[in-house]
Order: structure tokens, then sequence, then C-alpha cells
């Protein structure tokens, strides 16, 4: 068996993990750990092509005369988060940490490596991508837009991201969209500033943007399907200097979720709109700037059935798990779906009570998954490029 045979060697893929996790990287600083990627893809036989998109990896390797190939993808940057692990390995770099499990994801897809190089049971050409700047940057658009598709021609391409507090070595699939669309919006509401004592002298932007938040909570509750469903989340409101001062402007800065490009762009006609007539009736100036951000990641019917029928083969039925609903956060592999059919899953590493989730300065990927999430890349492979 696939997993027998990884397990062999997980003591190898641990360790790995556990550097990559002492040496944390932001996005597109990722030079370590993409210097050891490349030396171990090289060592395994891969050919190997480094600084796409500056610190991006591509491993490739052919095996038989087909001409399919497939792309499988493990994001390597960290967070600007300090680690309050206390574990033996933890982050010697103050203020960042792999809080997401992209070390994890990095090991996984290393060990399907060394599997697929010394079995070679498969006919045609498997890339592995090694991308930067996951968290919130867009390596993986940098990388499109760097030609990977026309470097590394792939026919589909597929994803796969830790869970916590999903029962360990489970799979999560879904159908269409498997998490949001993640776009900013920011406002800046000009008035006119005086005394604190004398309002009426004044057009208080504090007011206006007060009125601002609370008529953007309709938008969702009255506007959008409540079957469609989003989020708009005001996460920073500042203005003015001490009490008795009214400022002269205001800043908002809006978080968006959707989970369909249709409702992604109603929430942004809707919030333009709202915003400016609300301060425009209070008198006030508004200047909008409105960015869109990581599209919907949307999964594709024929390839998710195939990642489906391949972790049910590997882990059994009663451990796969389709999701009746996507998650209201954001992944950039959205990108590489936009151009490539494909799936994008999850892999649960453990459901024990008070295991710290995702972006916790407290997190840790659990080793005990590397094995479980190199052999399903590994079998993917090889019933997708059956020979």
């Amino acid at each position: 068996m696939i997993e027998e045979t990884i397990s062999s060697y997980a003591d190898q893929l641990v360790a790995i993990r556990r550097d990559i996790h002492a040496h944390p990287e932001l996005a597109f600083e990722e030079h370590r750990t993409a210097a050891l990627v490349a030396e171990v893809l090289g060592g395994f036989g891969f050919r190997v092509t480094t600084g796409i998109a500056g610190t991006g990896v591509v491993g490739s390797l052919t095996s038989g005369n087909s001409g399919k190939s497939v792309g499988l993808r493990a994001d390597m940057d960290a967070l600007p988060i300090h680690e309050a692990t206390g574990l033996p390995y933890a982050s010697r770099t103050p203020g960042k940490m792999h809080a997401c499990g992209h070390d994890g994801h990095v090991a996984m897809l290393l060990g399907a490596a060394r599997y697929l190089a010394e079995h070679r049971k498969f006919d045609g050409t498997v890339h592995l991508i090694f991308q930067p700047a996951e968290e919130d940057i867009g390596g993986a658009k940098a990388m499109i837009d760097d030609g990977l598709f026309d470097r590394f021609p792939c026919d589909a391409v597929f994803a796969m991201h830790n869970f916590p507090g999903k029962p360990k070595g489970g799979f999560l699939f879904r159908t269409g969209a498997f998490m949001a669309s993640a776009d900013t919006c920011k406002v800046t509401i000009r008035g006119k500033g005086g005394h604190g004592a004398m309002p009426h002298l004044t057009v208080d932007p504090v007011v206006v943007g007060s009125s601002v938040v609370m008529a953007l909570q309709t938008i969702v509750s009255r506007r959008i399907d409540p079957l469609a469903g989003g989020v708009v989340t005001v996460g920073r409101f500042s203005a003015g200097t001490t009490s008795n001062i009214i400022p002269d402007t205001a800043h908002l800065e809006i978080g968006i979720r959707s989970f369909s490009t249709d409702v992604r762009q109603q929430l942004h006609e809707l919030i333009c709109k709202l915003v400016d007539g609300q301060v425009t009736s209070l008198g006030a100036v508004s200047e909008i700037c409105y960015d869109y951000g990581y599209p919907v990641t949307v999964n594709s019917v024929e390839e998710t059935s195939f990642a489906r029928s391949v972790a049910e083969a590997l882990a059994g039925t009663d451990h796969v798990q389709d999701l009746p609903y996507p998650f209201p956060v954001s992944e950039d592999f959205s990108f590489m779906l936009d151009e490539r059919p494909g799936c994008y899953f999850g892999l649960g590493t453990g459901d024990k009570p008070g295991r710290p989730w995702l972006h916790d300065p407290r997190y840790d990927f659990n080793d005990d998954c590397i094995v479980r999430g190199s052999a399903v890349w590994a079998n993917l492979v090889q019933r997708y490029l059956v020979n």
C-alpha cells in the first residue's frame, strides 16, 4: 500500500516539516524554503524550475509516453504572527510563524514526490507547484502571470488544505463554491471639522461614518438572497485625535465575502451606492476605493468527483465528508481554478477539543497527517495519469 511505503520515510518528512516551521518566511520572502524544496526535488530526480514569480518552485516528472499532465499545488508562506506554542522547533524568527500549516502542505507534497519518483506508476507528466504568497498577497496569480500554465501545461490542478477541528485523516469535499471571494472597500469621509462644543457648525464625519456602518448591516440582511449568503464587515473605523475636536475626516475599511460571482458584483454595487447615498445625505463627501481580491474558489464537477473517489479508495467512504455549504474564508488557488479545471479539498488534522484553529499563535500542524496527505497526492497522480 502507498501509505505503508510512505510511512517508511515519515521521519524524513516530519524533519523537513519541522525545519520549515522553525524558519518561517512571509510572502515572496520564501528563499530558504524554496531552496530546500528545490534541493529535495532535485535529489528525487525531478526537473526543477525556480524563481517563478520570485520564489515559486515547480518540480516536473514524466513517466511513459502520454501527453496528459496534472498539477498539484502546495503553498509555502508563513504569517506575521508571534508563535506561542513553546515547541522545540518553534519559530526562530520573532513575529513570524507557520500558523496555517503551509509547512505541512510542503512536506506532504514532497512525500508524494519521493513516492512518485521511486515507483513511476503513471503515464504522463506531473507538475508539483510550490507557491509563494498565498496569505492575502496572491502568489497564485503572480505565478500564472509569470507563465505558469504556459510553461507547465496542466490538464487539471488540485490543492489541499489542512483543517483542524475535523477528524484526523478524513477528507472534505464540495462541488462548486468551496471558499468565498475576498474583497476590500476603503472609504474616506470628508466633513467639516470644528470645536466639539459647537457641532452645529461642523459636518461631523464620525456621525456620518456611524450612519454608514449601521446602514451597511442591511445589505446582507435585506438585499442579498439569504440562500446565497455574503459577509460585510467593517473592520476599521478611525477618526479624530481627542474628545473635544470634531475631525475633518473619517476612514472605514470594509471586508466583503461572497460565494458566487453574481453576488460578488451585487455587493460591489450595493456598497458603493449605499456609502455614497448615506454620506451625501448628511452633507459630507466620500472617496471610495473598491479592491477585488481573491475570487470564489470553485471546484469543477468532474475533477471533484474524481478526487473524492481517490480519497474514498484511500481512507474509506466513512472518512470522506461532503460539505453542505462553503467556508467563508478565501484562498488564492481560486486563480488557478479560474484557469484550469480542478478541485480544492480539505484534510482533517484532528477534532480534539481545544485544538487551536488556523491563524492562532498556538497552532501547529499535526505531523500524524503527513503520511495520509502524501499518500492521497501520490494515489491521485497514479489514477489521473493511469498507465
